[in-house]
Parts: C-alpha cells; structure tokens; sequence
C-alpha cells in the first residue's frame, strides 16, 4: 500500500461528526435548545382586574342619581329663528344672542366629574323637575318654549305700536304628577275647556270648578288633546294625594294637574319664531328684542355683541329663569360684551363674569332698549299705545 492510499483510508476512516475532514468546511454547530416556557400564571390577575374594571364602569354608567348637571350651554343668533314680511324686515348685522344650558341627569360614573367642574352645578332631582316625572320634562319644555315665542311676538308688537288682541281659550296644562287620578290619562300640552260642561276658559276657572268637587267623585272634562283638535270628553274619579314639588314643597291634590292659561293673539301680520333644540321660557327676552331689531331698523344693538336672558310676558315685563351662572360662561365664550339679565340673576351672573363683560339687570323690556340706546343703539321710540284689545 503506499503512502498517498493510506492517507484516504485513514481520511475516509475518520468520523463524519465530530472533528473535521481535511479540505472540507467544518458543519455548523446545532442550535442551542431553547428552554421550555412555562405557563404565564401572572396574566391572569391584570385579566380579571380589568374586567372587573370594565364591569364596574357599564354599572355605574347605569345607575343614575337623583342629581342633574347644569352645565354652560351655547350663546347662538336669534334671528335665525324668526321670520317676519319680506316688505318689513330690515338687515340685522349683529343681532341679540339667546343662550341657553346643557341639563344632563349625573350618573354614578360622571358624579364626580361634574363635582369637580368649577362652571357645573348640580341640583337636586326634584328641584329642576318640581315633581314632573321625566317622561314629561320635554313635552313641558316645548310648552314653555311655544307659550315664550307667543308672547314674546305680542310684547315686541306691542311695543312698536300695534295692537293684539288677547283671548283667553282654555287651561292649559304645565304638568301633570304622577300617583295622582290625571296621571296617564291627562298629559302636559292638553288643554281643558270645560268641566262637566260648564266653560273653563282660564287657569283660575278650572281651579275654581274642581273646588266644588271632592275626593271620590267623577268629573267629565272636555280636553283638547295636544292642545288642538276637537275637545274630548274624558271622565276622571278624583282621589285625595299628596305630591312632592321639590325643595321641600309638597301639594294636596285631587286631580294632579297645574294649569295655566292659554291665550290665542291675534296679530296684525304673521310673524313667525320657532327656536329649535331648545326648552323652557328664557329666551322671552332676546327673542323679543330680535323681533323689534328686524321690524325696527336692524341696529338695536349698536354694532356690540349683546346677549340676554329672562322670561317675558305679553306685557314687557322681564321674569328670572334659572342656571345664570353657567349662561354667563356661554356668552363669554361667544364674545359678548353686553349680557342683559333679569334682577334677580344680577349677583349671580357677576360671580362668573370677566372684565371684557358688562351685565346689566333689567326687569323689563323698556329698561332693556334703554341699555341698548345708552350703549350706541337705535332703540325704537315708546309707542303711542300698546292695547291689548
């Protein structure tokens, strides 16, 4: 054997693992075993802290208290919302803001955010609903709101001179309790004419009529439903209870209602104001004033930013609305530099105003123009007459 045939027996006589072979590329080494991973024991306690989280959240969102937060809402044109002849509307460059607020009921979940929220307040249930269920809070709103614009329109024509005649057409009623007799069968918005057929044209009628009837007795009233349409008749047994009105009130009743009066105008050419997404009477006064700044001129407010709150009567006299803390803060926010408030809202308006804001406190619609005309606007001169008829 020679010497080259014994150096490939003894190449190839080596082991192919382990050690190399002369004029060969050593093989890669294994990979490395990879331990074995254990259960992950640890995830489960954030898992099961986080639901109970999440749970806890869906219930508290659920669970609302007995509170409603009154929060700062918008400061928006009036004139958007009112509609008068083409041949006696004027331009209105910078008309009257009506502000309003957000209601919103609080929750367990949002308590204590709205608590810590310096420009939220929270009232009390029964204080914002005055024994209303809230079912029927909307259907009130909406009859405020239609009974404002009415007088708003007959107060402003009033004031330019024009006469409106006014007939009363009914009670009308403004809430109806529940746990009482007129619960779910009468609802806010219809209006009672009559009483087992005897007229009941006002509010202090219908009270006068049921007064001569007592607990246990049947009464037949003609309702028109909705506050239109052709009365019904609808029989109603009273029944002695007792309703919480809120803020420690309470009433005895027979029937549960709370009329008001219904009053039809009559007015010397259509004028039209329909404020959408909003409730409640205290934009009497800006809708008002809107309305004499378009039949008057289009400049009653001088070129300011002006905004105002506070019920108004069909005679031009300004009543208090509630949640002037956190309407101050609406009209800031829009830029007013003049915000008309009712007397007595006057202090609490100044806890939220800002130095760029002059509030002024007028009781009725003749001290509003005044602030206006000592302020650079064209207020209208006081009318000859302002009969009713």
């Amino acid at each position: 054997m020679t010497e080259d045939m014994e150096k490939r027996q003894v190449a190839t006589s080596l082991p192919v693992t382990g050690g190399t072979v002369p004029g060969r590329p050593a093989p890669p080494p294994p990979p490395p075993s990879r331990p074995r991973p254990r259960p992950r024991r640890w995830l489960s306690i954030p898992v099961a802290i986080i639901a109970v989280l999440v749970l806890a959240v869906l219930i508290s969102s659920r669970v609302d208290l007995n509170y409603y937060a009154v929060q700062p809402g918008t400061a928006q044109s009036v004139q958007q919302f009112i509609t008068v002849p083409a041949d006696r509307a004027h331009h209105v460059a910078h008309p009257v803001k009506l502000t309003d607020v957000e209601l919103s009921r609080v929750s367990a979940l949002t308590y204590l955010y709205f608590k810590l929220d310096s420009n939220t307040d929270l009232q009390p249930l029964q204080s914002v609903t005055g024994g209303t269920p809230p079912s029927e809070l909307d259907a009130q709103g909406n009859l405020e709101m239609s009974q404002a614009e009415a007088q708003a329109k007959a107060a402003a024509l009033r004031r330019l001179g024009y006469v409106v005649p006014a007939t009363p057409a009914g009670a009308v009623l403004f809430a109806v309790w529940n746990g009482t007799p007129a619960f779910g069968v009468l609802h806010v918005g219809d209006v009672i004419t009559a009483v087992d057929g005897a007229p009941t044209v006002t509010a202090d009628a219908l009270t006068t009529a049921l007064k001569k009837y007592h607990s246990g007795q049947t009464v037949n009233l003609s309702v028109e439903k909705g506050g239109a349409g052709k009365p019904q008749s609808v029989p109603i047994t009273l029944q002695a209870s007792t309703v919480n009105l809120g803020d420690g009130h309470s009433a005895h009743v027979t029937l549960g209602i709370e009329p008001v009066d219904q009053v039809d105008y009559s007015f010397p050419f259509p004028v039209t104001i329909n404020v959408t997404n909003i409730g409640g009477p205290s934009a009497g006064l800006a809708m008002t004033l809107g309305v004499i700044d378009t039949l008057s001129g289009g400049n009653l407010t001088g070129n300011r930013t002006v905004a105002a709150t506070g019920t108004m009567d069909d005679h031009g006299n300004v009543g208090d609305v509630g949640g002037v803390p956190q309407k101050t803060v609406a009209v800031e926010r829009a830029g007013a530099t003049i915000f008309l408030v009712p007397p007595q809202e006057y202090k609490a308006a100044l806890a939220k105003k800002t130095p760029g804001l002059q509030i002024f406190a007028v009781s009725t619609l003749n001290q509003a123009l005044h602030v206006l005309a000592t302020h650079g606007g064209h207020a209208p001169a006081p009318a000859l007459t302002s009969a009713s008829g």
